[in-house]
């Protein structure tokens, strides 16, 4: 049983977030040389990635919900909310 649902949005934040992390370790231990302009496309294109995968989930859960939604009232009356009486 998971505790929580998965956000694949958030797990590319964090991805993006390592990449650069260990590439500014590997220009810190002299692996390699980073430039310092290498953060601006691969933190906005993790970011955009992480937007549009965000965006698909929140698709796929909406009409997901909105199916198991549609066949679920098959159980109750019409008038289930006790405002009209029934005899």
């Amino acid at each position: 049983m998971l505790l929580h649902e998965f956000r694949p949005g958030r797990l590319l934040v964090g991805l993006t977030a390592l990449a650069l992390a260990a590439l500014y370790a590997g220009d810190a231990a002299g692996a390699w040389t980073t430039p310092w302009y290498t953060v601006i496309p691969v933190l906005c294109g993790g970011l955009g990635a992480a937007a549009l995968t965000t965006w698909v989930a929140y698709r796929v859960r909406r009409r997901r919900s909105a199916r198991s939604l549609s066949t679920d009232s098959t159980d109750a009356p019409a008038s289930s909310s006790g405002s009209q009486a029934i005899r």
